[in-house]
């Protein structure tokens, strides 16, 4: 990867919700601080934070969500996963960040954040039609077709095993009905008996 400071800052923009944010995490490593003392800055300053529109906690199926995602881009998970539900910082979020992390590296690195969010808001108005936009349109096209298939793999996993059981039953019940029917006996000797009756 290049050591351009935007495209290390823009995989770290994630869409959820549909508004894209950074995490707490990532925020926290960039800034030189360890996520626990991000976190306890904002909660000590929560009203600069009120409302969706600057930050918003996780809920427990983004979280998973999230790690499928990190497993799938780099591969590399923070040992245990994630153990607390991240804050999810909105480009004005990352912007009041600035005010409560007032050091020369938190200014240094927002400014890099907006200049990711401002060239990420020019491409979403400008899309260039590259291959890449097409591998990933084809590969969520693709992502869709295998979810769907294991869907009706599922459902007919469940459809199989209902009709395992009524066979079942079936084959129980001409069981039963044949047990009290008597055969009659066939062949030579079954002639003789009833030759001598």
């Amino acid at each position: 990867m290049e050591n351009n400071p935007l495209l290390i800052i823009e995989n770290k923009i994630y869409e959820i919700r549909g508004v894209k944010v950074m995490l707490d995490f990532d925020l926290a490593e960039m800034y030189g601080m360890k996520t626990g003392q991000l976190k306890r800055s904002v909660r000590r300053n929560i009203k600069r934070f009120e409302g969706d529109d600057f930050m918003f906690t996780l809920n427990q199926s983004e979280v998973k969500s999230l790690e499928n995602s990190i497993r799938c881009q780099n591969g590399i998970l923070p040992p245990g996963g994630i153990k607390f539900a991240p804050f999810a910082f909105t480009e004005l979020g990352v912007a009041m960040l600035s005010s409560v992390l007032n050091s020369e590296i938190a200014i240094e690195v927002n400014r890099n954040i907006m200049r990711a969010f401002t060239a990420m808001r020019q491409l979403l108005q400008t899309p260039p039609d590259s291959d890449v936009k097409v591998l990933q349109r084809e590969f969520r096209t693709l992502k869709e077709y295998i979810e769907e298939m294991f869907s009706d793999q599922n459902d007919i996993n469940e459809d199989t095993r209902v009709q395992i059981e009524l066979i079942s039953e079936a084959i129980a019940e001409l069981q039963i009905k044949n047990a009290s029917v008597k055969l009659s006996e066939v062949g030579y000797l079954a002639t003789l008996k009833r030759q001598k009756k």
